[in-house]
């Protein structure tokens, strides 16, 4: 694997369990599962808090945007999640609640959704990133939208060259077979790859084909 190229993948949205066995037969690292009710992807339409739980996968995330604490802490539990990925505008005071109602095993990502490349934005970025460090485990970083992620729309990933993101990180938003080259213009390469619509039949359907030939040629 080039030094260039992610470590690890991550399949956000995923509605369907045949082909989230199939992603796991693929080695993929991370599965996304999105608990916003609001998004074309909310996984309880589809499947139950039990049927995740009998996933037997290590890197289940549950993705969560301005949510109750005790909500996220039940649906954890009863859906056997791993790591939480807080994906609105939670601030660090939550989270520290947070981590205290979760077993200590689970691991936190903290969300930083990026808009334009300017100074008002880097400023925003940096003290985020600062907030931040001390209270998650790892940072992701996203494009910026109402619909708090989903768009398939990149952001300009060399404004990441401009911190210290003393975190591993995921980054997300737009990646496709197209862009992923890109990946080389980053001092400080992603520690996982956040796949989610630019491999989609329409929302929650994956193609997996698609993400199989991502798969060899991105890793």
């Amino acid at each position: 694997m080039s030094r260039n190229r992610p470590s690890k993948l991550k399949v956000c949205g995923m509605t369907q369990l045949d082909q989230i066995h199939e992603l796991i037969s693929m080695k993929t690292d991370f599965l996304g599962f999105i608990f916003y009710e609001k998004s074309p992807r909310y996984v309880l339409d589809h499947l139950s808090p039990e049927d995740v739980l009998k996933i037997d996968h290590p890197g289940k995330t549950g993705v969560f945007v301005n949510e109750e604490i005790d909500k996220i802490t039940e649906i954890t539990e009863k859906a056997g999640l791993n790591l939480i990925q807080l994906h609105g505008d939670e601030s660090k005071d939550f989270v520290n609640q947070l981590k205290q109602s979760l077993r200590p095993e689970i691991k936190i990502i903290k969300a930083i959704r990026i808009g334009n490349n300017d100074p008002e934005t880097r400023k925003r970025i940096e003290k985020m990133i600062n907030f931040h460090v001390s209270t998650v485990d790892y940072l992701l970083f996203d494009t910026d939208s109402k619909a708090f992620g989903g768009t398939g729309k990149q952001f300009d990933w060399t404004i990441l060259n401009e911190f210290e993101i003393p975190l591993p990180y995921f980054l997300s938003g737009g990646i496709s077979e197209e862009n992923i080259e890109n990946i080389s213009s980053l001092l400080r390469k992603p520690f996982v790859i956040d796949i989610n619509s630019k491999f989609e039949l329409e929302p929650g359907i994956k193609n997996l084909g698609k993400i199989r030939k991502f798969i060899s040629k991105a890793f």
